[in-house]
């Protein structure tokens, strides 16, 4: 085979690839079936409607506050509670009035004339007389006041609450309670059924501080370059065209071709596809299509038919242009090396010549 021949095979070679991808797909569309579209009424942007009631799942986080944490009785004090204490006849100078945490020894400290002393484990009279008997080495006949401020209950219910992947909320010391599954009231009378087997008629007040749960999604075709996809939390306001502002825009490589691919039960006929007309949504204000998003919609966002072809294009000829250049790189070598050896065979006959030459001069 010459050279001239290999390359011409080269290039029809090219000219049949080329082809081929153009015509299985280059120009693909995408085309839905009238059984894919909904037809039932779908809220837009200016026909919003709430969503479902929510339900807590993981990685939910609950915000929860204490309205009424009474221990049950008889309730022994331990370290983290507050107790509020009075003494009508103490120093001037250094009165006791206030409350007082319980140290993590279990003491509570009443100030530098009166010192430290022990009350964890006792109950509230039981911690009273302690107190009497302690200040009675330093004041005559101390008159103390003594009561329960905050228990430590308060500490470990109050706060930020994350729903753990097994669906429950950890209460500290009082144990958990599962939540997931349940909307905001069944999940608060949950908590407080848990709070109750520790505290009497214990009452929360209860809501939802990040939504982690519910989300959707935006996914950007790279043109045969794989695809980006954004997980997005829902708000239960967001529609198509804040999904893309979200997101950041269109990439460079993004057509105007753009559906919403809403979740199908388990068994479904036909998928849930919403077209998205881009354009009108964008360039005239037209509302038809900027659909409200839900909890698990998929926003495709297809590439440049033309940048997808010329992807395609450069992944069947960049190992032909790999091999061709190897082969040139190869015929190349033996040239040169062909060159080199009649160049020396060249001086080789000049210089038999110019001895002969030389002898006949003689």
């Amino acid at each position: 085979m010459t050279r001239r021949t290999f390359e011409m095979s080269c290039s029809l070679a090219l000219m049949c690839c080329l082809a081929g991808l153009i015509l299985t797909g280059c120009h693909h569309t995408e085309k839905f079936s009238e059984g894919d579209m909904v037809s039932d009424f779908i809220p837009r942007e200016l026909q919003k409607q709430p969503i479902p009631e929510y339900v807590i799942e993981p990685p939910d986080i609950l915000l929860v506050d204490a309205v009424s944490v009474i221990p049950k009785p008889p309730y022994r004090v331990a370290p983290g509670d507050i107790l509020l204490a009075r003494v009508a006849n103490a120093f001037e100078a250094d009165p006791i009035a206030g409350a007082f945490p319980v140290e993590p020894d279990g003491t509570i400290n009443l100030g530098a004339s009166y010192g430290s002393i022990s009350v964890a484990g006792k109950t509230i009279p039981e911690a009273r007389t302690v107190v009497v008997e302690a200040l009675g080495k330093i004041i005559k006949e101390p008159k103390v006041f003594l009561a329960l401020g905050q228990s430590r209950a308060m500490q470990q219910i109050r706060g930020q609450h994350l729903v753990t992947p097994d669906g429950y909320v950890r209460l500290g010391l009082y144990g958990a309670a599962k939540v997931v599954g349940m909307t905001i009231p069944e999940a608060k009378k949950a908590i407080e059924a848990q709070l109750g087997q520790y505290l009497q008629e214990p009452e929360i007040s209860l809501d939802v501080l990040a939504y982690n749960s519910k989300l959707y999604y935006v996914i950007f075709d790279g043109g045969g370059n794989g695809q980006t996809i954004l997980r997005l939390p829902i708000t239960g306001n967001d529609t198509v065209l804040d999904a893309i502002a979200q997101a950041g825009g269109l990439t460079s490589v993004s057509a105007q071709q753009i559906w919403v691919a809403r979740p199908s039960p388990a068994g479904a006929c036909c998928d849930q596809i919403l077209p998205v007309d881009w354009c009108a949504i964008t360039t005239r204000g037209r509302t038809a299509t900027n659909y409200q998003l839900l909890p698990g919609d998929r926003i495709f966002v297809k590439a440049d038919p033309l940048i997808t072809t010329d992807t395609r294009i450069t992944r069947v000829l960049a190992p032909i242009e790999r091999l061709l250049g190897f082969t040139l790189l190869g015929t190349s070598t033996f040239q040169a090396v062909r060159n080199i050896g009649n160049n020396n065979g060249g001086n080789n006959n000049n210089g038999n010549n110019n001895n002969n030459n030389n002898g006949f001069g003689r």
